[in-house]
């Protein structure tokens, strides 16, 4: 007996003792199918760590279970800078015996832990969850189809943020520290995926606007999925939001372009309170103590089919039934709260869609408000609706938690709407509104005096409803503010004429608002004293009567200053002041400081009532005189960081099409990057989006410019920009050392010595940067140089090297007309006569905006320059008095100028091509060696012409490109911020992936 027990202890040993061998004995293998089932199913950088590998088991046991540490999948471009998924740890379940004994090993089983989950598309469609490669790819990439099973009975998944970027649908969908489990037997074509879990809605926005922030969400459903049909459907399923809980019954399809969907939503054991923990503010911390009561339904449903040219039908119904509520520690509650809300859509079209707030009424302590609001459709804007309450402000601070705030006053409103809204006919609804505060105060922890003596009072009409008939008066407004009073009054009638007149009359200290009212990270300083009375109508201003117009006063500004996290060198006005007319503001002084540069302003602003009342694209007109003494346009020039380099730069600036300013600017020192401009001064226009130049000089480098040009934005993504320069004087190695495009067409300028002169017009492209790019640029000119020196440059060097004529570095030069053309990024020379080393020469050719350069240079060298070694290449020749002789040399100068290749523009060698030559000359040959060789280059010439306009047009479309990406910044920007907001929604440690482990 003994034995057999030793027998089947012995037996269980070795398996035991097996199951714990397996893991590490297989373990090459299975991660070495792993790679290769992902390089065969995956277009995307799959990265792991190996050394953070766990294989076991007895955790899961029959199933053998794969742990990977830090695990990703990256995308590959356009998604190259995108993360789609990294996970702290990633789990997979595997059937033990299909890893050992088959060639398809089964999944069963998936774990996401610690990470996010980014899926983004593009506005063109295309998605970086796209990763599977198609079985047409042509690549060497062994794309057959992959061996996994995917009989996945549990997916398990802790806190993970997801993200979904729509950019094709303008929509974004953030969510956070989900834990969530599902089953489920994705073999199948049809099977049952159950999913339970909760979460947090951090953002839900389409077009712009955000329908869900800040929610927790909980789900406990049962989908049944037919991938074949793909039909998706529920019944009873179970979500939960903050507290407010509803079911679905229903379904989805999509069986081709067209979404199909047939759901009903109603609410589970919800009450007022489950409603209220949806309202902004209070699902806070204190939301538990919150005493509530009250009843709370809530209905909907879906049918019909969705598409670019459809809406499903739907229908929607909350009501709520002596809602209250009472924060605690705080004596009076909101109650007697009571909603019936419905918004319908039979029809599919969203024009139809009805909404019906037939109750609406609540009790702030003992102040009742009230109303109704229904609206037929959105085509004829049928409505009716009413408002009606009275509220002191004083009894709400003893209803909500308000700290560091004391107010008071009397709030008071009686609206009522009824009619329909029609532009066309000219036709309002009913209205007869009134708003009133009265005694209003504000008093802040923050600052010793309040705002009082807060006054409003507003009355809108209209009895017959025309627009001519409506009417509103806001015969008086104002507040105090130690000492300081600001009042005014407002009228308007008939929308169609404007018929207006206000009036604002005292002074305000906006450090005292701001005290009182702080706004985050901004800083508000100054006093405005304003005495402005206007009379007169929209109609009068545009029929240019402005003598039917009656408008007087004046508006004075001292101290005044702001800042804030965007610009945080600010903006001081130390004093300004203008008088208002009919027909013009002028502008009488202005001593301002922006950031540490000071600027004096004059001037006029003329339509500015036209400008501030039209509904149409209105220009507003200013005449203006800008001094400073001393601008620093770098102070105002972006930052961007990099890993390698912090660098500065100005971004494309995107300007007003509604404004026709002329200005005269003037500027004793304009520093700019590394330039300093004196005594520049010049006209400029900004209009139709397009600023303008026109006389501009200033002195720089030890020379003069004058430009005229202008500047167009109208196409954010390709900034256009045309100039004519006309410089005098100008240092030559001080242009190479400031100006980008002199180093890249004349890199030989770092090594002349004298100045320069031209007049040269060009256009462009302008980079996100503001700097030309270069491939895009056209132009022509004429340079003129003054006597200079050419000294150690590499083409010099290369001649004599080639030559062995001379052994000096420096060549003088004589004043010298040369003219040039861009075209296409290209700058041609066309043939320039000089001397080098005395010797009559000639040179032409082109340098590239990639820095390529290829040059043909003729010298005439005089025979007796070569010594004696002449005689032996024409010895034997009759009449070889070689005395008078010039031999003609040629060069071809290519690569680039650092790297120049100088090499006989003939195939020989120098003493032949010398030899030949002389021969030529002596016999009297009439063949002409210069001709083919001009013809020659001027072939290859060409032949570089035609690439470089292709290379041109390439490079321009990549700038596009780029810039099309960074107009599309504010979004990645809101996707970022979105994601720093993730990293603090929860508390719970999350992984990160800054230090990813590199792809295996």
């Amino acid at each position: 007996m003994k034995k057999i027990a030793y027998i089947i202890f012995a037996f269980f040993a070795l398996i035991l003792l097996a199951l714990v061998a397996v893991p590490y004995l297989f373990k090459d293998k299975i991660f070495d199918k792993l790679d290769q089932e992902l390089a065969k199913s995956v277009n995307a950088t799959v990265y792991y760590d190996r050394d953070k590998v766990s294989l076991s088991v007895f955790s899961n046991f029959p199933s053998l279970s794969a742990g990977l540490g830090d695990f990703g999948v990256k995308g590959n471009p356009p998604f190259q800078n995108d993360t789609l998924v990294h996970v702290g740890e990633l789990q997979v379940d595997l059937n033990i015996l299909s890893v050992i004994f088959s060639d398809k090993p089964s999944l069963e089983g998936i774990r996401l832990k610690d990470g996010q989950i980014y899926v983004k598309v593009l506005e063109d469609g295309q998605a970086n969850y796209d990763i599977a490669y198609e079985s047409e790819v042509e690549e060497p990439v062994d794309t057959t189809s992959s061996d996994f099973q995917l009989g996945i009975e549990s997916i398990e998944i802790e806190n993970l943020d997801f993200i979904y970027d729509d950019r094709s649908l303008d929509f974004l969908m953030v969510m956070s520290a989900m834990d969530f489990v599902g089953s489920g037997d994705l073999t199948l074509d049809v099977y049952d995926l159950i999913i339970k879990g909760e979460g947090n809605i951090v953002n839900v926005a389409y077009e712009g606007i955000e329908y869900l922030t800040s929610k927790s969400l909980a789900i406990d459903s049962e989908i049944n999925v037919d991938l074949k049909n793909m039909k998706f459907g529920v019944n009873g399923a179970s979500l939960k939001l903050n507290d407010f809980g509803f079911g679905i019954d229903g379904y989805l399809a999509m069986p081709g372009d067209d979404i199909e969907m047939d759901a009903k939503f109603y609410g589970e054991d919800n009450n007022f309170r489950s409603a209220l923990s949806l309202v902004p503010g209070v699902y806070s911390a204190s939301f538990d103590d919150l005493k509530t009561s009250g009843e709370m339904d809530f209905s909907g449903a879906l049918k019909g089919v969705y598409n670019e040219n459809t809406f499903p039908s739907f229908q929607f119904g909350l009501a709520i039934k002596e809602g209250m509520f009472q924060y605690p520690d705080l004596p009076r509650p909101v109650q007697h709260v009571n909603l019936e809300l419905k918004v319908v859509n039979e029809s599919g079209n969203l024009d139809y869609t009805s909404i019906d707030l037939s109750t609406f009424s609540l009790e702030f302590g003992s102040q009742p408000v009230s109303g109704r609001f229904m609206v037929k459709d959105l085509v004829s804007y049928e409505m009716d609706g009413q408002l009606k309450g009275k509220l002191d402000l004083l009894e709400l601070t003893s209803i909500f938690p308000i700290e560091d705030l004391e107010l008071k006053g009397q709030l008071y409103i009686d609206a009522t709407a009824k009619g329909r809204y029609d532009s066309v006919a000219q036709i309002i609804p009913v209205i007869n509104a009134k708003v009133e505060l009265a005694n209003g105060h504000v008093k802040s922890a923050a600052y010793p005096a309040p705002i009082d003596n807060i006054n409003v009072r507003a009355v809108a009409d209209n009895k017959t409803g025309k627009m001519n008939d409506f009417a509103i008066n806001v015969p008086n407004f104002g507040f105090d503010l130690e000492g300081e009073k600001i009042t005014g009054a407002f009228k308007v009638n008939d929308l169609k004429a404007m018929n207006y007149d206000f009036s604002v009359h005292g002074a305000v200290d906006l450090g005292k608002i701001a005290a009182i009212m702080p706004m985050e990270d901004i800083i508000l300083e100054g006093k405005i004293k304003a005495d402005i009375d206007a009379k007169g109508s929209y109609e009068a201003i545009e029929a240019n009567r402005f003598g039917q117009l009656d408008t007087k006063g004046d508006l004075q500004v001292n101290d005044f200053y702001y800042a804030d996290k965007d610009y945080p060198q600010g903006v001081r006005i130390n004093e300004a002041s203008a008088n208002f007319s009919p027909k013009t503001i002028n502008l009488t002084k202005m001593d301002a400081r922006l950031g540490k540069s000071p600027v004096q302003a004059n001037g006029t602003l003329t339509n500015y009532m036209a400008f501030l009342l039209s509904e149409e694209d209105t220009n507003l007109i200013g005449n203006l005189s800008v001094y400073s003494s001393n601008f620093d346009v770098n102070e105002w020039m972006t930052e961007a960081e990099s890993v390698t380099e912090d660098t500065t730069s100005l971004q494309v600036i995107a300007l007003p099409e509604n404004i026709d300013f002329t200005m005269s600017v003037k500027a004793d020192k304009i520093l700019y990057d590394n330039l300093t401009l004196n005594n520049a001064e010049g006209k400029v226009w900004v209009k139709d989006a397009v600023l303008k130049l026109e006389g501009f000089k200033t002195d720089m480098l030890g020379g003069s410019l004058v430009f005229d040009g202008s500047y167009n934005a109208k196409d954010i993504t390709k900034p256009a920009f045309d100039m004519t320069l006309d410089i005098s004087k100008l240092g030559v190695q001080d242009a190479f050392k400031s100006f980008v495009t002199v180093q890249t067409f004349a890199p030989i300028a770092q090594h002349v010595t004298g100045v320069f002169s031209t007049k040269f017009s060009f256009s462009g492209l302008l980079g996100q940067d503001m700097m030309p790019v270069l491939s895009s640029l056209d132009g022509s000119g004429l340079i003129r140089l003054a006597e200079t020196a050419l000294k150690d440059s590499p083409l010099v060097k290369g001649i004599t090297s080639l030559t062995k004529l001379e052994d000096t570095s420096t060549i003088s030069l004589k004043p010298m007309n040369i003219t040039a053309r861009i075209e296409d990024g290209m700058l041609n020379i066309p043939p320039f006569e000089l001397k080098l080393w005395d010797y009559p020469a000639k040179i032409q050719g082109s340098t590239g905006f990639d820095g390529r350069i290829n040059y043909l240079v003729n010298i005439d060298v005089p025979a007796s320059k070569f010594g004696t070694k002449i005689n032996g290449l024409v010895s034997g020749l009759v009449g070889s008095d070689l005395s008078n002789t010039n031999v003609p040399l040629a060069f071809n100068i290519g690569g680039s100028y650092a790297r120049p290749n100088v090499a006989m523009a003939s195939s020989e060698s120098l003493e032949a091509y010398i030899s030949n030559a002389l021969k030529s000359k002596v016999s009297g040959q009439k063949e002409d060696v210069k001709e083919k060789i001009t013809a020659d280059f001027k072939a290859k010439e060409d032949s570089l012409k035609q690439a470089f306009k292709e290379k041109s047009e390439v490079a321009k479309d990549s700038v596009v490109q780029e810039a099309s990406k960074l107009v599309d910044q504010t979004k990645e920007k809101a996707v970022e911020e979105v994601k720093n907001l993730l990293k603090g929604f929860t508390n719970r440690k999350k992984s990160t992936e800054t230090e990813s482990p590199k792809p295996e």
